[in-house]
């Protein structure tokens, strides 16, 4: 049996704790956005000389990420909120960037952002400092089904800087059954100043098209990515492997700064 004198201090211990955790994260924003990501294997010396003081690489060595040192993901904003529902700058946006898993100093799996390029200007250089302004950024998806034909679905995605980084994506395929995660809180941290980070509680639905570890059934009907230019340049050499095709129908996000 519980004493009653004993279940009070369980519970103020237990609201203090709620207390600290919310004192110590800062809601910045709300987004719901779609995005196509592709996983990828790129020369793993170039890829560390992106890597601050500390951080190190994070690959997979089995599942889905299989071998996977860094991803490109497209993505479509289609709403960013303020904490208090409304409307957050342009409200949406579109960009794509390079993210690599790692470890941080402490050995903790976090995600580390390598650059980007954004269709809105106030999103540049932005939180993470590096990003660079799309002066070339075009995006177009279609559906189509007929009678009892699979989903047909295209995305078209085309990012380009002033400075000559250009990464570029046309993909047609099946549209599958995806998967729904669980919530998941992801630390992500600036390549360029490691200090910042941002903690990103994200719950997504993902339909992986094609993958050459876990091989399930191949929808992608046509593709061609295009990566090359500027500070991005040594990155994508003859080596790079596309190692994972993956359609993410939605991903709802709240974005925290600790």
């Amino acid at each position: 049996m519980i004493r009653i004198s004993k279940i009070y201090p369980l519970l103020a211990a237990l609201l203090l704790c709620f207390c600290v955790r919310a004192r110590a994260q800062m809601l910045i924003e709300n987004s719901l956005e779609t995005r196509f990501q592709i996983d990828l294997k790129v020369p793993n010396a170039v890829l560390s000389s992106y890597f601050p003081q500390g951080f190190t690489s994070s690959v997979a060595t089995q599942g889905p990420a299989k071998d996977c040192n860094l991803r490109l993901v497209f993505i479509d904003r289609i709403t960013i909120n303020d904490p208090d529902g409304k409307p957050m700058g342009k409200g949406s946006n579109r960009l794509v960037y390079l993210v690599a898993p790692a470890k941080d100093p402490s050995g903790d799996n976090v995600q580390l952002i390598i650059g980007g390029l954004t269709a809105d200007p106030e999103d540049a250089p932005g939180y993470y400092g590096n990003y660079l302004l799309a002066t070339t950024h075009d995006m177009r998806r279609t559906t189509s089904v007929s009678g009892a034909n699979p989903v047909l679905e295209a995305q078209d995605w085309v990012f380009a800087a002033k400075s000559g980084e250009h990464l570029e994506l046309h993909i047609r395929y099946e549209r599958g059954n995806g998967t729904r995660a669980l919530p998941a809180d992801v630390r992500f941290y600036s390549a360029v100043n490691p200090t910042n980070y941002q903690i990103s509680h994200q719950e997504q639905v993902l339909d992986i098209l094609r993958n050459t570890t876990t091989t399930p059934p191949d929808r992608v009907k046509e593709f061609t990515l295009k990566t090359s230019g500027g500070s991005y340049d040594k990155l994508f050499d003859k080596t790079v492997k596309v190692l994972s095709w993956d359609n993410i129908l939605w991903i709802s996000r709240s974005v925290s700064n600790p």
